[in-house]
């Protein structure tokens, strides 16, 4: 530890009416991190973990927090709250089997030192983007306050992460919705070695929660009791009237933003001022001047905190290594999902795309009690697209959220209802705006089933695709971002027949689904539909037609042009593929028709360079090269953003050279 080399204090405490035991507990709980973290700058410089973030000199945070909530209240931590995971007790041979990337971790060797979770603990880690952890923080309280349970969450950032957007969208979503949050900001001055001068320009962090209209505190962060009685009573207040709550910690942080970048650039005398004012050594001296602690006493804590870090240590080192499996990192990707088919009846009625996406949504809330819908205008007005139009009068609008602009913080909210066990469909107003939520689709729900065994069960509808003259924010079909990321799962029905039963097929699935509905097909494409609740599996293309000459590959509204295609070349003779999901894509059924056919072309809205044609090019020149008696076609928009007016947005698309291309094909 540091040390004053005095019994003088530096921090002024009052016991605050807490007992003699609670304060030793709260010293205890204060020790045994910062001796952790001692023996790991030990282990760091031996090269036996490879990095550490130091939370050394804010232990009182952590502690302070931990100790105030409930075991059952989930607490989503940063890297430097070490004092978190070992007040809640996690077992110390696990946390270092984690740090050195043993499968007696808890990400099995894949990510490193915080960044996990274990619901076990009700913990809940961060990833290095910093921000998306506080939208997790607002979906795990709403689960909270849908399951009326009376609890709380605190989340952990610091003063550099309230500079990112989802600070402010997630304080402004637990604001509107009144959620019962503790956002817990650790001020230690510097982010990294940018200091809070060049981070913001408001006086204080807390200044930043009235705008959001929510109640705000600073506290002294190296007072431990200040920390542990203000938090106890915030927490209870929330408990019995929900509602969100800002407290900035002033504190410092005495190591490096790691350990590598070193302290050089913090001037001498404020890294001296903040030496005198160690919430360890101030608190232990005060305990030692009130008689409640013994210099004897400390020897002997530290001697068993000691004996426990060792020993805890050796059961780590004796494990053995992990030993690189591709199998078993494959299986790990999605969570298991035994798809149950239910089957047809034969009762049907001719229905438009955008009413079988309603109807499914609907079947599929009257099926998961808990299911709920979030998204822009969706309650009272049904949204943009009228598909969730009654909705409100049906499952009221616990269930039927709408929601403030604010992708992001709303894709994050649906991972904190996943880890509570709550379903959740996230409509997009248009895919488009996916981007604003992107980091948390492809960082937090792809890889999180991965990396510690949680999954996201998510739906994301993305209104999708041109036709409308909408231009280039409300027209792209964006669907090869998300098919390359492993963790996420991609369906693009091009019929109602399909859309309503992929659609329910989407919310059993525990993995995060991401559901592109072609706008222009939605109130011009009729069929007859089943009017109860059925299922079509994942991975599984139609078949649409049969025939000899050349194999024909597409997904969502390019289906359409295909057939009509068709239609005008009676004396074509094709398969038609319609895949339906793109991931997992049904690779069995087009490599059975090329080699039937021995010629394949792939049409796809989507512009040419980098789009899922291209891999499926690919694949069957892989895998049915000696077949193939034509080299693989690709027919795509042209390679520029999607245009508004008519006339130019119909150049883009490759509608009219689809069937140049095709007899092209054939008289090869």
């Amino acid at each position: 530890m540091n040390s004053t080399n005095s019994n003088a204090l530096h921090i002024n405490f009052n016991k605050e009416n807490l007992d003699n035991n609670t304060l030793e507990l709260l010293y205890k709980n204060m020790l045994k991190p910062r001796m952790i973290e001692e023996k790991m700058l030990i282990l760091l410089r031996q090269g036996k973990i490879s990095k550490w973030f130091s939370g050394i000199g804010q232990e009182a945070i952590s502690i302070g927090v931990t100790m105030a909530l409930k075991n059952e209240e989930y607490i989503l931590p940063m890297h430097r709250n070490l004092g978190v995971f070992t007040t809640r007790k996690i077992p110390l041979h696990r946390l270092f089997s984690q740090w050195q990337g043993k499968a007696n971790g808890f990400t099995k060797g894949r990510d490193r030192s915080f960044h996990f979770g274990t619901l076990e603990y009700n913990i809940v880690g961060m990833i290095s983007h910093l921000g998306p952890q506080l939208g997790v923080a607002d979906g795990i309280a709403l689960a909270n306050l849908l399951k009326k349970n009376k609890q709380v969450t605190a989340v952990f950032t610091g003063e550099g992460g309230t500079s990112e957007g989802d600070f402010h969208e997630a304080l402004n979503v637990a604001s509107v919705w009144n959620l019962p949050v503790i956002f817990c900001v650790e001020n230690n001055a510097y982010g990294l070695s940018t200091p809070t001068s060049e981070q913001y320009n408001c006086k204080h962090i807390v200044d930043k929660g009235i705008g959001y209209g929510m109640e705000s505190f600073t506290i002294e962060g190296n007072n431990i009791i200040k920390v542990y009685s203000k938090v106890s009573e915030i927490a209870e207040s929330l408990r019995h009237n929900p509602r969100p709550v800002l407290i900035e910690f002033k504190t410092f942080r005495m190591r490096g933003h790691e350990e590598a970048s070193g302290t050089k650039y913090i001037p001498k005398a404020l890294m001296e001022a903040w030496s005198q004012k160690d919430p360890i050594d101030n608190f232990e001296n005060f305990l030692k001047q009130e008689s409640i602690l013994t210099d004897e006493y400390i020897a002997i804590i530290k001697e068993e905190f000691s004996k426990e870090i060792n020993e805890n240590l050796k059961v780590a080192y004796d494990e053995d290594d992990i030993v690189s499996d591709a199998t078993t990192e494959l299986n790990d990707v999605y969570k298991p999902f035994v798809y149950q088919e239910v089957k047809l009846k034969n009762k049907t009625r001719e229905i438009r795309f955008v009413d079988a996406i309603s109807e499914g949504l609907k079947q599929s809330m009257e099926k998961h009690k808990e299911l709920v819908i979030m998204g822009q205008d969706i309650a009272d007005y049904g949204g943009v697209f009228k598909i969730t139009e009654g909705f409100v009068e049906l499952f009221g609008k616990e269930r039927i959220r709408n929601t403030p602009i604010c992708e992001s913080a709303i894709i994050e909210a649906a991972m904190g209802l996943s880890i509570c066990g709550i379903k959740s469909v996230v409509e997009l107003q248009f895919a488009d705006f996916v981007t604003s939520g992107f980091n948390p689709v492809v960082n937090y729900l792809a890889k999180s089933y991965y990396r510690w065994n949680q999954n996201a069960d998510v739906v994301l509808r993305m209104p999708c695709g041109a036709g409308i003259a909408a231009g280039p924010f409300h027209s792209q079909t964006n669907e090869a971002w998300f098919t390359k990321t492993p963790g996420l799962k991609v369906v693009y029905p091009a019929f109602p027949y399909d859309a309503k039963g992929l659609l329910a097929t989407a919310i059993n699935d525990p993995n995060p689904v991401l559901f592109f509905e072609h706008k222009a097909l939605y109130r011009t494409i009729r069929q007859e539909v089943p009017t109860d609740y059925y299922t079509i599996p994942f991975g599984k293309a139609s078949v649409l037609r049969e025939g000899n000459d050349v194999t024909i590959i597409s997904y969502g509204a390019a289906v359409h042009w295909v057939l009509e295609t068709l239609d005008k070349n009676p004396d074509i003779s094709a398969d038609v593929i319609d895949l339906r999901s793109l991931q997992p894509l049904d690779t069995e059924t087009i490599y059975n028709s090329v080699k039937k056919t021995g010629k394949a072309i792939i049409l796809q809205e989507d512009s040419m360079f980098g789009g899922i044609a291209s891999d499926i090019s690919a694949l069957i020149m892989e895998e049915c090269f000696e077949d193939l008696d034509a080299p693989v076609k690709r027919v795509a928009s042209l390679e520029t953003p999607i245009p508004f007016i008519s006339q130019l947005e119909d150049q883009y698309l490759p509608r009219n050279r689809f069937e140049d291309a095709l007899k092209d094909l054939l008289e090869y």
